[in-house]
C-alpha cells in the first residue's frame, strides 16, 4: 500500500492505524504485511464501508482532520467501493538492516552473484544488473527517467528493474532518484577486486554480455576479461 510522506511519521509512530481506499476490488487482505517507507504494516481487517459511516474519529486514525478532509482527497478517485483498512505497525522493513550490512563472506557474495544471473537469466531485454548497477554508483540521485533514457531503457521497465535490485539491498531510494546501498557498494567493490569485468549496459550489449557467475566470485574467482 501506498502513502503519502505526510502520514509516514504517525504510521510510524502507530497514531494512524487506519486507511480508506477505493478499489474495483481488494488490494489488501487481512494478515498481510505490506512495506512502506515508515516500516512494515500488518493489516487486520478489510471492509467494505458506507461513505455516511466513516466517523472524524476513524478519519483522525487515517491521519485527516475529519471526515470532510478524508473524503476531499479520496474523492478525487471516485471509481469502486469504498474499503476501510485496519492495521498496526509491525516493525522495520527487514531490507534496511540488510542493505546496510556490507560485511560480505565469500558465501554471502556468491549467493548475491547468483541471484544477479538468475534475474539476467529472466530478462527479455538480456543482462542488465551490472550496468544498473554501475548507473546507479555513478549518478547518484539522477531521476530514473534520466538513467532510464541513458541505458535506451523504458522508465517504468528500468524502474522495476531497480525494485529487484532493492529487494536485495543493494539499492536505495533517495527523494529524487537513488543511490548504492553500503550492501551494493561492498558487492560492487568486491566483484572489481577479484577481477570480474563489470561492463555497462549499453543497449546493444545487452543480449551478449557473459553472465556474473561465469566469473565466480572469491575465494577461487575466474576473470574472464581484463
Amino acid at each position: 500500500m501506498l502513502f503519502k510522506q505526510a502520514f509516514w511519521p504517525g504510521l510510524r509512530d502507530g497514531t494512524i492505524t487506519l486507511t480508506f481506499r477505493r478499489w474495483r476490488r481488494p488490494q489488501a487482505r487481512p494478515g498481510g504485511r505490506y512495506r512502506t517507507p515508515a516500516g512494515v504494516l500488518e493489516v487486520e481487517s478489510v471492509d467494505v464501508v458506507a461513505p455516511d459511516r466513516v466517523t472524524d474519529d476513524e478519519a483522525r486514525r487515517a491521519g485527516y482532520a475529519d471526515a470532510a478532509a478524508l473524503f476531499a482527497d479520496i474523492d478525487r478517485w471516485p471509481e469502486g467501493e469504498l474499503y476501510r483498512i485496519a492495521f498496526h505497525h509491525a516493525g522495520e522493513d527487514p531490507r534496511i538492516a540488510l542493505r546496510e550490512d556490507g560485511d560480505l563472506s565469500d558465501a554471502d557474495l556468491a549467493a548475491i552473484v547468483a541471484r544477479l544471473d538468475r534475474l539476467d537469466d529472466r530478462s527479455p531485454h538480456g543482462a542488465w544488473t551490472s550496468g544498473v548497477l554501475d548507473a546507479i554508483a555513478e549518478q547518484p540521485g539522477v531521476r530514473a527517467g534520466d538513467l532510464a533514457a541513458a541505458a535506451g531503457r523504458e522508465r517504468l521497465a528500468f524502474k522495476a528493474d531497480v525494485r529487484k535490485l532493492k529487494e536485495l539491498g543493494l539499492t536505495e531510494s533517495l527523494p529524487i532518484g537513488y543511490r548504492l546501498s553500503p550492501r551494493g557498494e561492498a558487492v560492487r567493490r568486491r566483484l572489481r577486486g577479484a577481477g570480474v569485468r563489470w561492463a555497462k549496459a549499453a543497449p546493444e550489449e545487452a543480449r551478449t554480455r557473459p553472465r556474473l557467475s561465469g566469473r565466480t566470485p572469491p575465494p577461487t574467482p575466474r576473470p574472464t576479461g581484463a
